[in-house]
């Protein structure tokens, strides 16, 4: 009986041990991309020319919702408690497609929905949106292509690729995540420049 005994109180120290250990549950930190809004320029007479932007792709590990860092070219990892609050993809696409609408150099633009309806199809990828801890200092990176194709052709008309990186002045993911938005804001910048003006141009 006393050996008994002594078991469960073993047990009992045991696991308050372990729930004491646990502390109260972690719950991860939600962040938004969010770059400047495009200023919408005077009208332009006679556009004809309609465009639809199709859903950014990405490298998988860019889809899992986590921030990202890489400690070396070659060793990706991810902030268990820290994730993007919206799917990075979703974002460039939705922020591509309201600069180009912006432009007044398309005379209608749209997120692409299988329809046949418009001249001109703009794909693209997010290559990088990371954290760099190597090298020297914090740095972030952010990586876009695209191109954009004739509907009616299948001919592409036109393809950039940038890449962006930014310097990080204190190691906190804010910061991280602030740095991101203003190199984000500069690649999307220099991705569409200049776009609209050479393909609107040729007209159908």
């Amino acid at each position: 009986m006393k050996k008994r005994q002594m078991a469960v109180c073993f047990a009992l120290a045991t696991l308050i041990i372990l729930v004491g250990c646990g502390g109260a549950a972690k719950y991860p930190n939600y962040y938004t991309l969010h770059i400047q809004p495009p200023v919408d320029p005077p009208a332009q007479e006679g556009v004809r020319t309609s465009l639809a932007v199709r859903e950014f792709r990405s490298p998988t590990y860019l889809r899992q919702g986590a921030i990202v860092y890489k400690t070396s070219p070659e060793q990706i990892g991810f902030y268990n408690y820290h994730r993007w609050a919206v799917d990075p993809r979703e974002f460039l696409t939705n922020a591509v497609a309201d600069n180009l609408r912006a432009s007044g150099n398309f005379s209608h633009v749209k997120l692409y929905d299988g329809r046949s309806d418009i001249d001109y199809v703009l794909s693209g990828r997010l290559e990088k949106l990371e954290e760099l801890d190597y090298g020297g200092g914090v740095k972030v990176e952010v990586a876009i292509s695209a191109q954009m194709t004739n509907l009616a052709t299948g001919a592409q008309v036109w393809t950039n690729a940038v890449s962006e990186v930014g310097t990080v002045d204190k190691r906190d993911v804010p910061t991280v995540v602030a740095e991101l938005n203003r190199t984000m804001d500069r690649a999307s910048e220099k991705l569409l420049t200049p776009v609209p003006s050479l393909v609107a141009a040729k007209g159908k």
